[in-house]
């Protein structure tokens, strides 16, 4: 083998490992993009989990508020938290039985 021929030869070496170097570059950054943009999907499907409990945590208030601003509705609701009762009321306590230990 003679040198223009060596020459040409450690060129196309050269060559070969430089886009080798560039491509491993290109798919190590490649990767990283992917892994990031796994984990902010992930990150975005939690986020969107928490808007819609809440949301229905927000309706629920809603209507508690609603229902709390009537009179109609406070009554019962007084009623119940002062264990007080109206003209021709009368308070029925249930006991759950089989009830696990700690519960109301």
């Amino acid at each position: 083998m003679n040198n223009s021929s060596l020459l040409r030869a450690l060129g196309r070496v050269g060559v070969v490992c430089v886009a080798l170097v560039i491509l491993s570059l290109i798919g190590v950054q490649y990767a990283r993009v992917i892994g990031r943009n796994v984990a902010l999907a992930a990150q975005l499907r939690s986020v969107e989990t928490d808007v819609v409990t809440l949301k229905a945590r927000h309706l629920q208030q809603q209507r508690e508020i609603r229902r709390l601003s009537d009179p109609r509705g406070a009554i019962p609701e007084i009623h119940d938290r002062l264990h007080m009762v109206g003209d021709k009321e009368a308070i029925i306590y249930l006991k759950r039985h089989g009830a696990a230990a700690g519960d109301p």
